[in-house]
């Protein structure tokens, strides 16, 4: 069972940035496809951005593209979302989710692990 720690949300203003981790229990996480997802209230649970296990391919939402990138530091099991000029939609809670050796990065049920969950609140 691999376990996914969110880390790194908080309280921001409109335009600023906030860098969310994911760590992982699993030391063979560099073969996992890890995808972030949100979940503002009373909406569904969407898509954010994902990074295939081999790092070549990243996905990214239209309504984050250009402000947001993940990347991944194989060495300490962490999967990395760098959010830029946050907008006060941006507001949910934001999840991290992994698959071994996924390669569709982009649907919910692409991913088989799932962490808790990081608030990220955008004041405008």
């Amino acid at each position: 069972q691999v376990q996914l720690v969110e880390s790194g949300g908080g309280l921001v203003q409109a335009g600023g940035s906030l860098r969310l981790s994911c760590a992982a229990s699993e030391p063979t996480f560099d073969s996992y496809t890890v995808g972030w997802f949100r979940q503002g209230a009373g909406k569904e649970r969407e898509f954010v951005a994902g990074i295939r296990w081999d790092a070549d391919t990243t996905k990214y939402a239209d309504s984050v593209e250009g402000r947001v990138t993940v990347s991944r530091d194989n060495v300490k099991n962490a999967v990395y979302l760098q959010m830029n000029s946050l907008k006060p939609e941006d507001t949910a809670v934001y999840y991290c989710a992994a698959r071994r050796l996924g390669y569709s990065l982009g649907r919910t049920n692409d991913y088989f692990y799932w962490g808790q969950g990081t608030q990220v609140t955008v004041s405008s």
